[in-house]
């Protein structure tokens, strides 16, 4: 049996930019209970097909949030193994996304190894080194004009830790 690693990280003054309330506790508890409520009836009813169909739409979508242009019948065409016009690129990332939803029940939220086996899986053939930290700066551009520098490359691990631990004790 593969035993997990994990980046324990010892108690961190880290703290998201926001206060969680009990107004939003209240507010998830409640989305919870309904999506709970829905999921059980939903395996229940939903066939097959149309949870197939749901994946392919929601792949779709959030690619298309990161300007891949494939329409959802060329993504469908992908996820049946059949030819389609467009990038290789934008082919791959439909392939990377499809084996991660699959790959989805068996990872936990807050593991590092599986947080990197997610990485490893949707940026296969995409980047050098899928499922390992970058190890260089990056930032978010506008324009010319530099909005956001993010943490230098060395920190990133143990601010992910930070964070996974923080989602551990802040259900």
């Amino acid at each position: 049996m593969k035993e997990k690693k994990t980046l324990q990280a010892k108690a961190s003054p880290y703290a998201p930019p926001y206060m969680i309330t009990t107004e939003i506790v209240h507010l998830v508890a409640e989305i919870c209970e309904t999506v709970g409520r829905f999921g059980a009836a939903a395996d229940v009813m939903i066939n097959p097909r149309l949870r197939r169909e749901n994946r392919i739409r929601s792949i779709q979508g959030s690619l298309a949030i990161e300007q891949n242009s494939l329409s959802l019948d060329q993504v469908t065409a992908v996820i049946q193994g059949r030819r389609v016009l467009g990038s290789p690129r934008e082919i791959q990332e439909v392939r990377n996304a499809f084996a991660a939803y699959e790959a989805l029940p068996h990872w936990s939220p807050t593991e590092m190894d599986d947080l990197l086996a997610a990485h490893r899986l949707l940026m296969a053939g995409l980047v050098d080194e899928p499922g390992v930290f970058r190890r260089g700066g990056i930032g978010v551009f506008k324009d010319q004009q530099v909005v956001h520098v993010a943490p230098p490359a060395g920190r990133v691990p143990k601010l992910m830790a930070d964070l996974l631990n923080w989602l551990k004790t802040n259900p």
